[in-house]
């Protein structure tokens, strides 16, 4: 699939975003009480006011959202959710790309990021594409990439 199309998020999308971060975060219900995670508690139209947030759009509906932060000598990546119907189609490669070309473009060198320790396969997808574990604590794993 490559007829999506990313953008920038403006304030008419947050309720929409809000929508598929839910939808992308179910799938860990049965692990943990997803509703104790921070993207399910953020206000989204705070988010897009105040960091640089993308969605990206398949025939008109919002599928996905990146969350990047930016820090005084690095950046964060706070949040890459996918709708799950259109999981492992390569859209997570394709926004973590994305990601990382943004903050390049932006002058920094260094990513971080933090994932839920029971995310195994978000720790195993970051891992296969150049990020290293830092810390772990008991609820986070926390990982970093620098950026060349």
């Amino acid at each position: 699939m490559t007829s999506w199309n990313i953008r920038k998020a403006t304030l008419t999308d947050a309720d929409e975003l809000q929508k598929c971060m839910h939808s992308a975060y179910l799938k860990y219900s049965d692990r943990i009480n997803i509703n104790n995670l921070p993207p399910m508690n953020v206000d989204y139209k705070d988010e897009i006011a105040f960091f640089p947030v993308w969605v990206v759009e398949f025939n008109n509906q919002l599928i996905a959202g990146l969350v990047l932060v930016l820090e005084e000598d690095y950046a964060s990546l706070a949040n890459i959710a996918i709708d799950p119907g259109f999981q492992a189609k390569g859209l997570g490669k394709f926004l973590l790309n994305f990601a990382e070309q943004e903050i390049r473009n932006r002058g920094y060198s260094e990513m971080k990021l933090a994932t839920h320790v029971l995310f195994t396969e978000n720790v195993l997808f970051y891992q296969k594409r150049g990020w290293v574990i830092v810390d772990q604590d008991e609820t986070k794993v926390y990982m970093k990439k620098y950026l060349k």
